[in-house]
Parts: structure tokens; C-alpha cells; sequence
């Protein structure tokens, strides 16, 4: 048996070490819960994420929906023909299917019953367009490439006594939306008439106004004005934190007058012997 020394036995740990460290970086964590990327638990958002839409809202966005999907053959039938190449924001306008207008359809239902709090599952969904579960999740993706839908992962916990996980996936969260993008595809009634001048320069006084009343208060004050929740607190308790440095160092240094008063003292006798 070959005796090591000292370095080389250093050398070889340090290696052994620094391969499982990239292993474990490599592979990801697993808790065991089976809940997906980027869910928020079910209870805690919908407040802020749902929002109830204005009468007759949800058949404007369905209209301006059907409106993209014709848009969209058209220029895939441009692009096939070679007359055309399909920019970024034309390439998800041109993916819609009818499947996908059809689930938007029920999304839209959704949000004018329920007043925009809108939170079905795949197999919901399927049973309402008569859709296979698989074809509603592709229109889903769809939907939200084109920017007519945002969604939000939930979960919810379980109670249990047990070992075992203590959460689970739950039904999405959706938000219909009428995207920039395919206004230019729409027809000059349908398209949001543009706000008045006085109100644009009413929200920019509004605006003006807000910036100098945060500008004039203190980190902790900016802090709670500007964010909400934990992340509120956790920046205030920093804020706070700052003022207090900045108090403390603002007490070290000795008042101006008091400079000034101390330099005329030592200037006067040179002046009287002149």
C-alpha cells in the first residue's frame, strides 16, 4: 500500500469535495411535494391577481380574440407563400387555433359571471368545449404566448397527521387581457378610443406630485409608501436601519457655525495686528 502524504491526501479530499458539491448543484431539489414551478398557494394573491371587467369587456376581448385568429391564417398563408416573413410579435398571433379562441371563449364566460375571478381546471375546460384535456393545455399556452391570458400556478395545503407531502397542485389562476399587439390587426371601432389630453396631463401632475412627496420622506417612510407585504416590512427594517446611519453620522459632525465662529476667533488677532 502506497503511503499518501500529508498534501496529497489534502488534494484528494479537497477534489472529492469540490465533485459532489457540482453533483448536488446539478441536480435539483426535491422536496417531494408534488407542486410545480412558481405556484403561489391558493388564497393568498387572488385579491390582487383577479380583476372584475367593465360591462361588455369580455365580448370585446372575445371579438378582438376572433379578430387575431383570422389575422393569424392570414399571415400564415403569407408566410407559406413566401411573401412574407413573420416577425416576433407576428409568430404567436399567427400559432392561434380556433380550439384556442374556443377556450377563450369559456375564459371570458368565466370572467363576466364571476366578475373576472376566473380559476377552472384542464378537465373543467375540457368538459366545456368538448376539447381533449391535452388540446386545452396547448390552447392555454397559446393564449398566453399571444398575450391574451396571464395565469398563476396555485396550491393549497393538506392537512394530514402522517408522514408524506403537505401541499398539492391545485386549478390555475387566469386574467384575460386585450394585447397591444393585435390592435393594429383590428378594426378602427373596435380598438380603445385614446385617453383625453387633460386627463394624460391630469395623471401626470398625479405622477409629478407622488414623486416629490417620496423624494421628501424617509427611507423607512419610502419603504412603506412603495411596496406592500414582507418584502414591505423587510425594506422598511432596512430603511429604517439607513436613517438611523445616517442620523448618527449626521450627529458626529460639528455645526457649521460653530466652524465658522472658530475661524473668525483665530483670524481676529491676525487682522488687529494689521
Amino acid at each position: 500500500m502506497t503511503a499518501l502524504t500529508f498534501g496529497e491526501a489534502s488534494a484528494q479530499f479537497c477534489a472529492r469535495v469540490r465533485g459532489d458539491a457540482r453533483a448536488t448543484r446539478r441536480v435539483p431539489h426535491r422536496t417531494g411535494a408534488p407542486v410545480r414551478r412558481d405556484s403561489i398557494e391558493a388564497g393568498t394573491f387572488e385579491d390582487v391577481f383577479f380583476a372584475a371587467p367593465a360591462p361588455g369587456e369580455p365580448d370585446r376581448w372575445l371579438r378582438a380574440c376572433r379578430r387575431a385568429l383570422d389575422a393569424g391564417r392570414r399571415l400564415r398563408r403569407e408566410a407559406r407563400a413566401g411573401t412574407r416573413t413573420l416577425s416576433a410579435r407576428e409568430r404567436p398571433i399567427a400559432a392561434l387555433t380556433g380550439a384556442a379562441v374556443r377556450v377563450f371563449e369559456e375564459l371570458c364566460t368565466l370572467a363576466r359571471l364571476h366578475r373576472g375571478r376566473v380559476f377552472p381546471s384542464y378537465d373543467w375546460l375540457a368538459e366545456a368545449t368538448a376539447l381533449g384535456r391535452a388540446t386545452v393545455a396547448r390552447a392555454l399556452v397559446l393564449l398566453e404566448a399571444a398575450g391574451f391570458l396571464v395565469r398563476q400556478r396555485r396550491f393549497v395545503r393538506v392537512e394530514g397527521a402522517g408522514e408524506g407531502p403537505r401541499y398539492r397542485q391545485t386549478s390555475n389562476a387566469y386574467r384575460a387581457l386585450l394585447p397591444a399587439t393585435v390592435l393594429g390587426y383590428l378594426p378602427r371601432w373596435m380598438r380603445p378610443a385614446p385617453a383625453p389630453v387633460d386627463q394624460l396631463d391630469h395623471h401626470q401632475a398625479q405622477a409629478d406630485a407622488q414623486a416629490v412627496m417620496l423624494a421628501g420622506l424617509s427611507s423607512r417612510d419610502r419603504a412603506r409608501a412603495t411596496v406592500d407585504g414582507a418584502l414591505g416590512k423587510v425594506l422598511a427594517a432596512l430603511g429604517a436601519a439607513i436613517d438611523r446611519a445616517c442620523e448618527s453620522q449626521n450627529r458626529s459632525e460639528p455645526p457649521m457655525d460653530s466652524i465658522h465662529k472658530a475661524t473668525n476667533e483665530l483670524a481676529l488677532p491676525a487682522n488687529a495686528c494689521a
